[in-house]
């Protein structure tokens, strides 16, 4: 297995692609804390780890709240010592037009998925230069950050920013032997876009501007997040990897 007696800590791990992830990284030995503020989805994806045999802990955290995540690494310290693995996924995205967006919504978004990425980042990486450890910190992103989108002006602002952040942090955290890369998914479909998804015309839309014909399962990225994490990367820092069916080749 290739994170075994690895622990690894995954924001946004609830459910969708964070909860992917997770299970993924369980089936491959790592015991995992699932980092969300959705409890009775995140204490499933516990229920769904052990049950694989796996081990795991679920933490409730506000990813935006400094005080929230160092309690988060307080407990996954107190309980398994250490941390080799970050995976930032927490993220929102309330659909809104730009003309029409509230200032509180535009905050709450980027607080989330970009001052969390930052907070969780940061006191993770701590830990792990203090204690030596060679680290992986994986971010997932979006090809939003890359192409702009009706209603997320304030979600593709964010995924911008966590691609620059994950670069800068790469150049940061390069000497302490820790590597930072970001997976860039296409649509995949999960709880923040069901409903619009559930429209035919959208999902028809979206499935065919894919060259391989269909939208994202979250599945499909807990691999290439895999990948970041294990040893097979390990010369890899600063990498943006986009994974989306190929969605954004025919959007040029």
């Amino acid at each position: 297995m290739r994170l075994q007696d690895k622990v690894a800590v995954v924001t946004g791990a609830a459910r969708g692609i964070g909860r992917a992830i997770a299970l993924r990284f369980a089936r491959e030995g790592a015991r995992v804390a699932v980092v969300d503020v959705r409890e009775t989805e995140g204490h499933e994806t516990v229920r769904l780890i052990e049950q694989m045999g796996g081990e795991a802990l679920f933490v409730y955290t506000d990813v935006s709240d400094a005080a929230q995540v160092e309690a988060m690494v307080e407990a996954v310290l107190e309980r398994w010592g250490t941390i080799h693995i970050l995976v930032n996924d927490a993220g929102i995205c309330p659909f809104e037009e730009f003309l029409s967006m509230p200032e509180s919504l535009w905050d709450r978004v980027l607080d989330v998925n970009l001052k969390g990425y930052f907070l969780v980042s940061q006191a993770v990486a701590r830990v792990m230069v203090e204690q030596g450890v060679k680290g992986r910190i994986i971010a997932v992103s979006s090809i939003s950050s890359e192409f702009g989108g009706s209603q997320q002006a304030h979600y593709c602002a964010s995924k911008a920013g966590i691609n620059l952040l994950i670069k800068s942090m790469a150049i940061s955290l390069g000497p302490h032997g820790i590597t930072c890369n970001a997976v860039l998914p296409g649509t995949v479909e999960t709880d923040i876009n069901r409903e619009a998804l559930a429209d035919p015309a959208v999902r028809a839309y979206w499935s065919q501007r894919a060259p391989l014909g269909r939208l994202g399962r979250p599945e499909d990225i807990a691999g290439p997040v895999l990948f970041f994490a294990s040893d097979d990367s390990a010369w890899c820092t600063g990498s943006m990897l986009v994974v989306d069916g190929g969605t954004s080749v025919n959007l040029q």
